[in-house]
């Protein structure tokens, strides 16, 4: 919230929040920065505005940065204002009839004491404390002195000052004061800084931080994200006690500015909020941006020159990044999403009163000191629906689309009510800016090299595979590492309702490739075509590989009615949810009611899921089988074994497998690929010496680049070039001597390799 110009000094609104009220103090023009815990004054208006607002949960002091006091730090100081209530109301502290009981004359300095007393007590609970102590002692001298006809008078007094002095004793603010006061002086207000500690917010932003390290927490880890080279910010990763969610503590660049800057991205932000982007214009959200960075550098120069503010180039550059993100971006959203290591994003409901959580690669699940507004809560899902271009609304409450700005890429799914009966809630997936590649995946031990070899023989071998898991279990980044085993000159076709696969990306490595964007199918109605459409299209688009993001409803039919008839020659791959091959099976059967039949189809079924540790603290994605679907059974393929691992996951060993059918030749599949290419037609151990040439390439490059230091040969440009390699060298050796052995082909390709090393240190 924001007062206009002209709003009388220290006046407060009340505002109601995310399902909270707020109190709103202007300190805007004030000469000082308000403080509850270094300014009596401060303090002591404060209580008087909860007084008459007694139902607040947080308290905001609003200045070119604004301060935040949170639920408990608020709780506490209108136990105080409810006190101060209850004393002049209920016990009337003030009147003859408490004061006293016969002698006339202590009437005035009972009355004075209490009267200062009460002052203090909205100013000062501290030193209101210490003179009600004072009093009941020097009322307690006092009764030894005086004559015996007073002495009843006296003890009433004490008695009910007594009474007065519990009350306040045994409240949770005394309580919480009472372990530091033994060094007290009076008057000094740095005790206060023991329970009230603002989060500070800039001006021009809503979202909270809870900027302060708490101070029984562990340090764990420390570091830098670095986006832009104007736009740093730091992540300390921290540990409390008797807690088992670790702190993700982020200290963005708008949390680290001078006042003046502060001041012009305020000024700045309430210009451009008026000139907000049309919804036609979210679409292309990449060019939206760029242009309001443009109009937002100009902007901060001239306001700048107008207030006689100095902005070199790197500070220029920093505010207008900053003032992207907090008009018509997303905030600290944004923020987080140029963290790399993390995964998962979820705001749950209600969102202004609970701390996002996050999945982070390195620890797990953790906690954060940020808590978004309202405001930014419902801003948000407005420009998600605009970028989207579809419904969110009671009738239509589930969201899922995507987020992209720049290389970040994320999936977004959103809920509201009716589904939420608390409001907006939402879970955000963070894409790798690069593709998943398999040599990336073996080094990060989710598959092993002889299942990247299985993987690279089957596409291509133009089989049909499904890559299965629960959610979160790598099955999209596994399926996008495929899509870059498929040779670059065979044309690609995308379906997807969400985009999430790595399509941008291999355009640009100059691969053949079309997306098409189908309907949700969890949306009752929009003006997208739904999958099933999408895939009987794509068999009008020629000859193509086949790749269906997820398959969830409908089209599984349109899916298997394509492969039964043959019409699709090259990879059909896509991800679905289960968690084994009969898992699969069920939903693909009895859910999506696709004919029994028509399953086998299916030739590959790749189960991922994570697997945790003893304690259940940690887990990690690992690819548990490759299964082949055999095509003999009838009426159910796991009593009648049409499901043959040819690799399983060893939990003990942590790897996986291959099986003795592999091995030994018994891949019906794997033999099917191999009857229509010359010279593997019936020799098992060509075959299988190809697969193992094939695991051997992708492990070696992982080896190399250990040892090398060199990451950039896992990623996805790299991963091109290779396989075009070693398809290039095999055609010749097959050439030379009728097949590619591995014996010939991999000394080959291991000289490309040192050669294309050389030249990167180059």
């Amino acid at each position: 919230m924001q007062f206009k110009e002209g709003t009388p000094l220290y006046s407060h609104e009340v505002k109601r929040e995310g399902g909270e009220e707020v109190l709103y103090i202007n300190y805007l023009g004030a000469s000082y920065v308000p403080s509850l815990s270094d300014s009596p004054e401060v303090m002591g208006k404060t209580v008087d505005a909860l007084i008459g607002n007694p139902n607040v949960s947080r308290i905001v002091f609003v200045q070119q940065k604004n301060y935040n006091y949170d639920f408990k730090e608020t709780s506490l100081l209108l136990e105080i204002a409810q006190l101060y209530i209850y004393f002049i109301k209920q016990e009337k502290i003030l009147s003859q009839e408490k004061l006293i009981t016969s002698n006339q004359q202590f009437f005035s300095q009972r009355y004075n004491d209490l009267f200062s007393f009460l002052f203090s007590l909205k100013q000062d609970p501290i030193a209101a404390y210490h003179e009600l102590k004072r009093i009941i002692i020097e009322a307690k001298i006092l009764l030894e002195k005086i004559d015996t006809s007073s002495k009843t008078d006296q003890a009433n007094y004490i008695h009910f000052i007594g009474k007065i002095f519990n009350l306040f004793e045994n409240t949770k603010f005394m309580q919480e004061i009472l372990p530091y006061l033994e060094n007290y002086q009076k008057g000094n207000r740095e005790i206060y800084q023991k329970i009230f500690k603002p989060d500070v917010i800039p001006n021009f932003t809503f979202t909270r931080l809870v900027s302060d390290l708490p101070e029984d927490a562990e340090i764990i880890d420390q570091y830098k994200i670095t986006h832009e080279t104007y736009d740093e910010s730091l992540v300390t990763i921290l540990k409390k006690k008797d807690e088992s969610k670790l702190i993700y503590h982020l200290i963005p660049p708008e949390n680290a500015l001078s006042e003046d800057h502060n001041m012009l991205l305020n000024l700045a932000r309430g210009v451009l909020i008026e000139h907000q982007p049309k919804a036609e214009e979210f679409i292309d959200t990449e060019r939206t941006r760029h242009v309001f960075f443009n109009i937002s550098k100009d902007l901060l120069q001239d306001l700048s020159q107008t207030k006689g503010i100095k902005l070199n180039y790197s500070d220029l550059n920093k505010l207008a990044i900053i003032l992207v993100r907090h008009t018509i971006g997303f905030g600290l959203l944004e923020v987080l999403l140029q963290d790399k290591k993390l995964q998962d994003i979820v705001l749950n409901a209600p969102i202004p009163l609970t701390n996002i959580f996050l999945r982070h690669q390195d620890h797990d699940e953790c906690s954060t000191n940020i808590l978004p507004s309202q405001e930014d809560v419902d801003s948000w899902a407005a420009k998600f629906r605009m970028i989207s271009g579809r419904p969110l609304d009671e009738a239509n409450p589930i969201l899922d689309t995507q987020l992209g700005i720049g290389k970040i890429n994320a999936r977004i799914a959103i809920i509201q009510r009716p589904l939420s009966p608390d409001g907006l809630a939402y879970a955000i997936r963070r894409h790798r800016e690069e593709p998943w590649t398999l040599p990336l995946f073996i080094k990060n031990k989710m598959i092993n090299p002889i299942a990247a070899g299985v993987f690279s023989f089957l596409i291509d071998g133009s089989r049909t595979l499904l890559v299965a898991g629960t959610r979160s279990s790598g099955k999209t980044s596994l399926l996008g590492s495929l899509m870059l085993e498929i040779i670059p000159r065979y044309r690609i076709i995308v379906l997807e309702d969400t985009l999430e696969l790595p399509v941008e990306a291999l355009r640009k490595l100059k691969y053949d490739i079309l997306r098409m964007k189908v309907r949700s199918a969890l949306l009752k109605t929009t003006n997208e075509i739904g999958a099933d459409e999408g895939i009987r299209t794509s068999l009008r688009l020629g000859d193509s590989s086949l790749i269906v993001g997820e398959i969830r409803s409908l089209e599984a039919k349109s899916l298997y009615e394509a492969m039964r008839v043959g019409a699709l020659a090259n990879v059909v791959a896509g991800t679905i949810h289960g968690a084994s091959p009969y898992g699969v099976y069920d939903r693909v059967v009895n859910d999506l009611e696709v004919p029994s039949t028509s399953f086998k189809a299916t030739d590959i079924i790749a189960v991922t899921n994570p697997i945790k540790s003893p304690d259940g603290l940690h887990s990690w994605r690992r690819l548990l089988q490759i299964t082949e679907v055999r095509k003999h059974w009838k009426n159910d393929p796991q009593e009648e074994k049409g499901f043959i691992d040819l690799l399983k996951y060893n939990v003990k060993k942590d790897e996986l497998e291959p099986s003795e059918d592999l091995i030994n030749g018994d891949s019906i599949i794997i033999k099917d690929i191999a009857s229509n290419v010359k010279g593997w037609a019936g020799n098992w151990d060509a075959v299988y010496d190809n697969i193992l040439l094939r695991a051997k390439i992708k492990k070696e490059i992982v080896d190399i680049s250990k040892k090398t230091g060199n990451e950039n040969i896992l990623e996805s440009g790299f991963n091109v070039l290779s396989n075009d390699s070693f398809h290039k060298i095999s055609d010749q050796i097959r050439q030379e001597i009728g097949l590619p052995l591995g014996e010939r082909v991999f000394p080959e390709w291991q000289k490309w390799l040192n050669n294309q090393i050389k030249k990167r240190k180059i």
